[in-house]
């Protein structure tokens, strides 16, 4: 079955070119009770077009404020983050984001809540029915265009906010914890989706989660991030092709992510160093 789903051809163009992301001296506080507190210091990142890299962290390491200020929700920041040498500095349509509610408005229908995205771009409206069609395709939905968020299981709803989120061609789509609310078993078959769309669309995609083995699957990198404040650990490549399978290299990694989360504090990496493959 999924060896099916992943061979099915899938309608519509290539992303947008370019996806290139140069985070640099990244240094990102709040105020709280009138004290100052860091949530991310020193993040320094580059993500080349087209790659899927996936963070992982502890709770309040800063993962998601991290999505927000790249996606331009946040301009309070120090440090550069450039997308195609572009500074970020509020929102855009080269940006999506797909969060872990799928957010659809429940009066619209599916092929309706995916169109709201055209709406405030230059697509003749002639085109926005074809464009829409592909998108719904893309994501496995087609037969569904006329549903109601209520109509959809989970796994299909969260399919759909991606096709929203990618039916504008954004250079860069942000997932955070896009997976997280799903049970175990829906959320194994939309990893499978979403690596299958990423395959598709080449979309340079940056993904939050808390599941070792889900970034392990879909990330061509894992970034590690430690808590307090919120900074870049580690960095692993995760050196397999796509399509991917749940192999035993795959566990392996998993067990060395999980020792390097659970390190003390300032101490010493527990990253092994696996032959033909780099970690820094």
């Amino acid at each position: 079955m999924i060896h099916e789903v992943l061979a099915r051809p899938v309608p519509g163009g290539a992303a947008a070119a370019g996806g290139a992301l140069a985070i640099r001296d990244l240094h990102k506080s709040f105020t709280i009770g009138g004290a100052p507190r860091t949530v991310l210091e020193g993040i320094n990142l580059d993500i080349r077009p087209g790659e899927f890299v996936s963070i992982v962290g502890a709770s309040g390491c800063g993962k998601s404020t991290l999505l927000r200020l790249i996606v331009g929700l946040d301009d309070d920041y120090r440090g550069e983050i450039r997308l195609d040498g572009e500074r970020v500095s509020t929102t855009s349509l080269d940006r999506g984001i797909v969060f872990q509610d799928h957010r659809l408005f429940p009066w619209m229908t599916l092929a309706q809540n995916i169109e709201l995205a055209l709406r405030n771009t230059d697509v003749p409206a002639a085109r926005r029915a074809q464009i829409v069609a592909e998108h719904i395709a893309l994501v496995n939905l087609t037969g569904f265009e006329q549903a109601y968020p209520h109509q959809l299981s989970g796994g299909m709803a969260q399919r759909a906010a991606i096709a929203r989120a990618l039916v504008t061609e954004p250079k860069l789509l942000l997932l955070d914890e896009p997976l997280g609310a799903l049970d175990a078993l829906t959320r194994v078959r939309v990893q499978t989706e979403l690596q299958r769309i990423w395959m598709a669309q080449r979309s340079t995609m940056l993904m939050v989660t808390h599941d070792v083995e889900e970034a392990l699957y879909l990330g061509d990198r894992v970034v590690v991030m430690a808590p307090e404040p919120g900074r870049i650990r580690r960095i692993v490549e995760v050196d397999l092709p796509h399509p991917r399978d749940r192999a035993a290299l795959l566990h392996r990694l998993k067990d060395e992510i999980l020792a390097e989360l659970t390190a003390a504090p300032g101490g010493p990496s527990n990253l092994v160093h696996l032959p033909g493959r780099e970690a820094r």
